[in-house]
């Protein structure tokens, strides 16, 4: 196995078990540290590493040489790992490298009791300071994850496997991860590929449940001009509580894939609209390598008249019905709840 990501949970055992781990397979560790402190420092000043330790958002600041840091970060990281077998701790490593072959994803975690044991007697904390460094690290992992690449550090496709070390030991651990890519790249080598994997999701209109009329009648225009499009594939989080917990994102109605573009469809009146332009608004400041637009209820029955749809005056009227969420006041755009997508 070429390459294994460790994403860990702190107090979960998760750095101690990468640096046996490359110990015993005989594979170089990349940490945090040594992006920052050994690679970047020779291509960055005292303000420009300052930053990137300080602000997620500096790293989508374009360098001299053209790449942002965060781009630069990820081609060295594929460099790196392309010449020598590696371990790399964090840094987004699970969604860099979710579609290499050769690379395996872990996730550490631990119950929230035995975290704080660990870090008590790391530190010598009290019960309180323990937990406010856990919650902590939590909440940095999740926003580097969220804000760098729009995905969910929790979700459980970013692993090819999760550990959790409330009952496992170092040695346990690594004995496990070594055994499983063992066996991965056995099965490489044997021409086989894992069975029962998950199907790919369905992307036509026939097999998908659009939650409103005008986002099927939209389906059909792309239809009509052979535009590939994906339905809500990705959840964007925009709003984050004091724990890291995401308390506001958005799901884009469509993914353009040719343009590499999201739309967001609205025909409601105007006073439904003004959540929905702050969410854009929020999503464009915080992910602006993601292009999105939003087609409002004037500009889409222009599109319907100009295709010949019909569709307009049921549109209108579901609007008006009680199967319309807004009506009922529990609409995913107008940011009540505490769910975690478009609310």
């Amino acid at each position: 196995m070429a390459i294994i990501t460790i994403s860990r949970q702190d107090g979960s055992y998760g750095s101690e078990i990468a640096a046996k781990l490359s110990e015993k397979l005989g594979m170089r560790l990349i940490l945090k540290d040594t992006v920052l402190n050994e690679w970047m420092r020779e291509v960055t000043n005292d303000y420009q590493l300052r930053m990137l330790t300080e602000s997620l958002k500096f790293y989508n600041n374009v360098m001299d040489c053209g790449l942002t840091y965060k781009e630069y970060i990820e081609k060295k990281l594929i460099s790196e790992a392309e010449k020598f077998p590696s371990v790399i701790v964090g840094m987004g490593s699970q969604i860099i490298f979710a579609d290499h072959p050769d690379a395996l994803n872990i996730r550490i975690v631990a119950s929230d009791s035995t975290r704080e044991k660990r870090l008590r007697k790391k530190y010598g904390f009290g019960a309180m300071e323990a937990g406010r460094l856990m919650q902590q690290g939590d909440r940095r992992h999740r926003r580097y994850i969220a804000v760098l690449y729009g995905a969910d550090w929790d979700d459980v496709r970013h692993y090819d496997m999760i550990l959790n070390t409330d009952d496992l030991t170092i040695d346990m651990c690594v004995e496990i991860i070594s055994e499983l890519a063992e066996m991965k790249d056995r099965l490489k080598a044997s021409g086989q590929t894992p069975s029962g994997q998950e199907p790919e999701p369905a992307d036509r209109r026939g097999e998908i449940r659009f939650k409103h009329p005008a986002e099927e009648e939209f389906a059909r225009i792309l239809d009509m001009y052979g535009i590939e499009w994906q339905y809500e594939p990705r959840t964007f989080p925009v709003r984050w509580d004091a724990e890291g917990n995401v308390k506001m994102a958005i799901s884009p109605d469509f993914y353009l894939v040719r343009f590499d573009t999201y739309v967001e469809i609205t025909t409601m009146d105007q006073k439904y609209v003004t959540t929905k332009n702050k969410k854009v608004k929020m999503l464009r400041e915080l992910y602006p390598g993601i292009n999105i637009n939003i087609v409002y209820k004037k500009d889409f029955h222009s599109l319907l008249k100009r295709f010949g749809f019909d569709g307009g005056d049921e549109i209108d009227e579901f609007n008006r019905s009680e199967k319309n969420p807004v009506q009922r006041g529990d609409d995913k755009e107008q940011g009540k709840g505490t769910g975690q997508a478009d609310q």
